[in-house]
């Protein structure tokens, strides 16, 4: 036994000197001044392609699952916090998994960032209209973390609350992605396309159609609720067989898919920029937002003014 835990404390210090460190080193930014015009183009001027954009993200999540070794799933659950029996418990040995779930908030605020910092109307609409894109092109490579996150992004008040650009896109591809991860039915649409790219990659002969990148919060609290919703022990006394037939087949599918070869070239300029680029607090978006659109009533109202008195230091 004491043989068995120091490998695994050897195995865990060597997971955890994946890029961890770069992802949760970031922080979110204060709105404090307008951005230069052209600052908007930034992102799009690295990556103008959204099939591009898609890829390189594939490689991040790609990289950010390497790190994460079955061990962590393991320390995430049985040494769950007994104060939040709801959820797992975070510690030192869960770093990866703990710094993949901040890299899908990052992308979150990345995409919401991007938009709300541009100043004009129709270049918004565009930024808008560019990520929806990649986001379709993230569904057709099976990239479904990177896929919510850029959905979420996008749901976020600050950008939601844009109805005048909003108003410059035809919604039909975005209603169709967003119905794709719908969370109505336990995510049943979710699930069916991911069952689909499971067994599309079981019988694939190319990298690029192995890839499965699942929606990780919720593959989390799949695992989470079937470790503690099932017995370990059946009434009669005897091992519950089936539960951990079950655990150990959605930790072995991950395990599979982490380990597929990105059939993409990476570009080190894009994937630099989505580790580092600035992201705005939620406190930045919103008065990004105001900024950029009006608020439309007095709620709104007193809560730019109250933005723009503790951040810019304006009245």
């Amino acid at each position: 036994m004491q043989q068995l835990l120091q490998a695994l404390h050897q195995r865990l210090a060597v997971l955890g000197q994946g890029p961890e460190g770069l992802v949760g080193a970031d922080k979110p930014i204060s709105y404090r001044t307008k951005p230069p015009a052209s600052i908007h183009r930034e992102l799009l001027g690295i990556c103008s392609e959204p099939y591009t954009l898609a890829q390189q993200l594939t490689h991040v999540e790609l990289e950010q699952l390497r790190h994460i070794g079955p061990e962590e799933f393991v320390q995430a659950f049985v040494n769950k916090n007994p104060l939040a029996s709801t959820k797992p418990c975070f510690s030192d040995k869960t770093n990866n998994l703990e710094a993949y779930m901040k890299w899908f908030n990052r992308l979150c605020y990345l995409v919401a960032t991007e938009i709300c910092m541009v100043s004009r109307k129709r270049n918004r609409a565009q930024v808008i209209e560019f990520f929806i894109d990649v986001a379709r092109e993230c569904f057709n490579i099976s990239n479904f973390n990177s896929l919510m996150a850029i959905i979420s992004g996008m749901n976020m008040s600050p950008v939601s609350r844009l109805k005048k650009t909003w108003a410059k896109l035809k919604m039909a591809k975005f209603f169709i992605l967003q119905h794709q991860m719908d969370p109505t039915g336990n995510f049943c649409n979710y699930r069916t396309a991911l069952r689909g790219a499971a067994h599309r990659s079981l019988t694939a002969h190319s990298s690029r159609e192995k890839i499965v990148l699942p929606f990780f919060s919720l593959l989390i609290k799949d695992i989470y609720f079937l470790n503690e919703g099932c017995a370990n022990s059946l009434p009669n006394g005897c091992v519950n067989f089936e539960k951990f037939l079950e655990l150990a087949k959605q930790i072995g599918e991950f395990i599979t898919w982490k380990q597929v070869e990105c059939p993409f070239e990476q570009d080190p300029s894009i994937t630099y920029y989505l580790y580092t680029a600035p992201i705005f607090s939620e406190d930045g978006l919103y008065l990004a937002s105001y900024e950029s659109e009006s608020p439309e009533n007095q709620t709104e109202k007193e809560r730019w003014k109250s933005l723009r008195s503790s951040i810019l230091g304006k009245t």
